[in-house]
């Protein structure tokens, strides 16, 4: 679909001059810019690929001089990664679900679904289900019995979500992810090994056989507004009360959310992160790619955990953390800044051994 100019400009709450009416039905590299495209060069370092492109307009950095470009219209933005959410908005159409509900869908005839919703082919709706207004579910998803799913909702295609899960509006599910499945919960009959060395920090006393027993799970799952699940991300309910996911947090592909966990608003887990059952999480908390939870613990408001970090205790509001196991990022970088002189400071040692030992033979034959 083609866009003008002044769409684009007021879809990005940024100013433009040149010719509103230009019409754009792509964004390009600068260099690979057709006429039809809008060239991105929101940084001065991307203008000279504005020469090698055949593009009319382009969204510039403020203040660039843009009639040196042999442009017809230019439109200025302040935060070029701001004005790509924008612009990706503008262009990105979504799946193609076709209004109302498709004859090969099957939905329950308890089940509500909202005015101006699409349901797409192969999906299948239970029980008491309520879905909101303008709601758009792609093929092969299942919502199970008594769920409720807010308004403005985007469900792609193989997400699956389980009985009683609970989602406020605009809520949107990228493909297979899995929400209210049972969570990972055994006992055994005696104290186990891991319960064991949990208390004794490594020490047993016996090895001995020992059968899992099921916890079921019992809770369901409650999602707040402006929610973002991505790709094969899994949710597990709760034991008895709910796990819980706040406002606007974003869950990247792969990740794993264990039972009863509560993560607050705004937050961002990126892939393949791992929380473990009963851990909670505040607002505006970042951890970035494969870090790792523990279970039973709490992280703090607007702590940021860089990649690969592993949280095994309590985290304080505001902290930055690095590392396995998690330590303030300062610290983890002196402890690697160590590690590389290890190599030299053994040989240094092996060389003073040396010394020593010489003079020691030396000291003998005196």
């Amino acid at each position: 679909m083609a866009h003008s100019i002044e769409t684009i400009a007021k879809a990005l709450d940024a100013k433009f001059e040149g010719d509103g009416t230009i019409t754009i039905s792509a964004a390009a590299e600068p260099a690979r810019a057709s006429r039809s495209d809008i060239a991105l060069a929101m940084d001065p370092k991307y203008a000279e690929g504005l020469k090698a492109g055949a593009a009319r307009a382009a969204i510039l950095w403020e203040g660039a001089a843009w009639t040196d470009y042999d442009l017809d219209a230019a439109i200025f933005v302040k935060r070029p990664r701001l004005a790509m959410a924008g612009l990706s908005r503008v262009f990105d159409p979504g799946p193609e679900i076709a209004p109302g509900i498709h004859p090969q869908a099957i939905v329950d005839p308890s089940a509500r679904i909202g005015e101006g919703a699409a349901i797409g082919p192969f999906v299948v709706i239970g029980r008491g289900v309520v879905i909101g207004p303008n709601a758009r579910i792609a093929s092969h998803a299942s919502i199970a019995e008594e769920s409720r799913i807010g308004a403005d909702a985007l469900i792609f295609s193989g997400v699956r979500i389980c009985a009683r899960v609970v989602i406020g509006d605009r809520f949107i599910c990228n493909p297979n992810a899995v929400i209210g499945g049972d969570g990972f919960s055994f006992v055994t009959p005696e104290k186990s090994g891991v319960e064991e060395i949990r208390e004794t920090i490594g020490q047993r006393d016996e090895i001995r056989q020992q059968h899992w027993t099921r916890i079921h799970s019992l809770g369901t799952v409650e999602i707040g507004n402006d929610v973002e699940i991505g790709a094969n991300a899994t949710i597990d309910r709760g034991t008895v009360r709910a796990t819980r996911v706040g406002n606007g947090t974003k869950i990247d592909n792969q990740c794993c959310i264990g039972h009863n966990v509560e993560i607050g608003n705004d937050t961002m887990l990126c892939g393949q992160v791992g929380v473990a059952g009963s851990t909670r999480i505040g607002d505006r908390v970042v951890l970035a790619g494969q870090v790792g939870v523990s279970d039973n613990i709490f992280i703090g408001d607007d702590v940021i955990a860089g990649g690969s970090t592993k949280i095994y205790t309590n985290a304080p509001s505001g902290r930055v953390l690095l590392g396995n196991p998690a330590v303030k990022m300062e610290t983890q970088m002196e402890i690697q800044k160590a590690v590389r002189r290890l190599p030299r400071m053994s040989a240094q040692f092996a060389e003073i051994r040396k010394i020593v030992a010489e003079l020691g033979q030396k000291k003998d034959t005196e």
